[in-house]
């Protein structure tokens, strides 16, 4: 098989690096230190009862937004998958990365 230019597409070479590029950065910041800008386990995140406070629920979002899994908040948190899984779908639904954002006082 030989390269014609003639007839190369370039959109479905292009659609696949930005692919590879996205998980790029997805794995770069798995592997990066997390910020020090909020503690999961803040006693300020969840109530008495184990429910998570509007500020727990904001960081579950601020989890997911640097690339964490339903996993890895529900170990960060220590609540349930199922309750991490509640909130990634709260989390897009609320326009995922770009939602607004809670300030964290």
């Amino acid at each position: 098989m030989t390269f014609d230019p003639n007839t190369f597409e370039p959109q479905p070479a292009l659609a696949l690096i930005a692919e590879i590029e996205a998980d790029l950065d997805r794995l770069k910041r798995l592997i990066l230190p997390q910020s020090a800008e909020f503690d999961p386990k803040d006693a300020r995140n969840k109530l008495p009862d184990g429910k998570l406070t509007a500020r727990g629920v904001e960081i579950c979002y601020r989890l997911f937004e640097i690339g964490r899994t339903r996993y890895a908040v529900s170990q960060a948190m220590g609540i349930s998958f199922g309750a991490a899984d509640h909130r990634l779908a709260a989390w897009k639904k609320a326009g995922g990365s770009s939602r607004p954002k809670m300030r964290l006082d």
